[in-house]
């Protein structure tokens, strides 16, 4: 069964690349009437654009899929295939389009209707603009790394429009032609570099590279709602599945409670991450007991098993909440 969040996410990539195969076909219409390497840029990389798009609606609706016996996580990681398969085409046509660009040296063609051109790029960009900002949105509000990565491809293509734009004016107004294959060449280095941030952020969220930026939310939701019974905690993981978060960490509880008292924490802290965090949230807690070293740090005021006088409250930071190690003070 789909979610409506999922519904939502996948009605929008289907009206995305409804509009990447539009704005593709305009561009090669500019290319068959002007003649010019730079428009080409544009036009080749509009391929990437619905190529990527169809790949992104598929994962979209992959990763939309419930778990199952094969992937108790979910399918949410295709989305960072599906950003990494996007990201080598975009490598592919940059190297390509620069590659074309220093062979029109040699094979030089006539620029025709330059104004006809001009005009069409700056819709273009306007389209990429408006799509961009809006894919961008809704990525952030579903969180979605694939859609996120697409409203930033979408919004990067604006820019070199925008250059694009200038330099087709630079050249209508000078005729100097020539200048028409190094705008094509430095949108070409402009469009290689934009496949590798992709490519390079791919394979990053495919490797679990520590999401730093939820880290960071996590801590500041446990520290403002902290309770006193949650003694230390340590070991903390966050792992990304698509829009699903999963996340590890093991809590010191006191070692006196019955089961059914450490249990409610646990879930205190489930519960407080899951309403606090945008998405959806799986969390993992392994609860440990508390040793006579943890006294100095435990808040608790009425322990009759204290070993040690509270010293301080340690406060929860990503160098100290990441490591494996239960903390004591020196």
């Amino acid at each position: 069964m789909i979610s409506e969040i999922n519904r939502t996410k996948i009605k929008t990539m289907r009206l995305m690349l409804l509009f990447s195969i539009i704005l593709m076909c305009i561009k090669f219409v500019a290319y068959i009437i002007t003649h010019s390497n730079a428009i080409l840029t544009d036009a080749l990389e509009s391929i990437i654009n619905v190529v990527a798009g169809g790949f992104a609606l598929f994962s979209i609706y992959y990763a939309s899929l419930p778990k199952d016996e094969n992937h108790p996580y979910g399918h949410g990681k295709i989305e960072f295939l599906s950003v990494g398969i996007e990201g080598g085409l975009i490598l592919i046509a940059g190297g390509a389009i620069i590659l074309k660009s220093i062979m029109a040296f040699f094979h030089p063609t006539q620029v025709n209707s330059l104004d006809i051109g001009l005009s069409i790029s700056v819709f273009a960009g306007l389209c990429n603009f408006f799509m961009g900002t809006y894919l961008k949105k809704i990525g952030k509000q579903h969180n979605s790394a694939l859609m996120i990565a697409d409203g930033k491809h979408l919004l990067s293509d604006t820019v070199s429009s925008i250059g694009l734009v200038v330099g087709l004016v630079v050249i209508y107004f000078t005729k100097l032609y020539w200048l028409d294959n190094v705008v094509a060449i430095l949108f070409g280095v402009f469009i290689f570099h934009t496949g590798y941030k992709l490519l390079k952020e791919s394979v990053n969220n495919l490797l679990d590279e520590a999401d730093y930026v939820q880290l960071d939310k996590v801590i500041k939701i446990l520290n403002d709602n902290r309770r006193e019974k949650w003694i230390d905690m340590h070991n903390l993981r966050v792992l990304k599945y698509g829009a699903h978060l999963h996340i590890d960490a093991h809590i010191t509880l006191p070692w006196y409670d019955k089961l059914e008292d450490s249990h409610e924490e646990v879930t205190a802290v489930e519960n407080l991450i899951t309403e606090k965090l945008e998405g959806e949230v799986e969390f993992f807690i392994h609860a440990d007991p508390c040793l006579p070293s943890s006294c100095p740090i435990c808040p608790i005021k009425d322990c009759a098993f204290r070993k040690a006088a509270h010293v301080k409250r340690l406060d929860w930071t990503l160098e100290n909440l990441l490591p494996d190690k239960k903390h004591v003070l020196n």
